[in-house]
């Protein structure tokens, strides 16, 4: 595990964040109060929604008065169709409590390498990072996927 972890804050700016992960290699923030404990985890995928079009159906009328009918076309809107200046002001004043994802999933610093390898090749969730934190929920450190997989490959190297 890595004992040096970047956090955020569950009152900490979205556009803060969204800055931050912009400049580091890795998807995500653990989320920690003031007293260091795991409140919940913030990544790219949980910003990004924010900038996402919910509703991809466009209503086009066809016709002219007074025989109108409503069509429902799907469009998938694109990135560059998005105005992202109006979803970004919109969204700056947004506390990462509202986009952070809450049912974090942990490890303990003694937990077995066997444990970490099950959390992290899970069919269900796509976790890449797993804080490590103590008896009392306190963060300690960070395992990265990458991390896991660096440490497979200079053992086989070793061997």
């Amino acid at each position: 595990m890595r004992t040096t972890v970047e956090t955020v804050g569950p009152d900490d700016d979205v556009s803060d964040v969204l800055g931050r992960l912009a400049n580091v290699d890795f998807n995500g923030f653990p989320v920690v109060d003031d007293d260091g404990h795991v409140v919940g985890i913030v990544t790219q995928h949980d910003v990004v929604s924010l900038f996402q079009t919910k509703d991809r159906t466009l209503w086009i009328p066809v016709g002219f008065p007074p025989f109108m009918e409503t069509l429902t076309y799907a469009v998938d809107v694109s990135w560059k169709d998005l105005d992202l200046g109006v979803d970004a002001v919109r969204s700056a004043g947004k506390p990462v409590r509202d986009v952070m994802t809450t049912d974090v999933v942990t490890v303990a610093p003694d937990d077995d390498f066997d444990h970490v390898l099950d959390l992290l090749a899970d069919d269900e969730r796509d976790i890449n990072r797993l804080p490590v934190v103590d008896d009392g929920g306190v963060l300690v450190g960070i395992i990265a996927r990458q991390d896991v997989l660096r440490a497979l490959r200079d053992e086989r190297r070793a061997a």
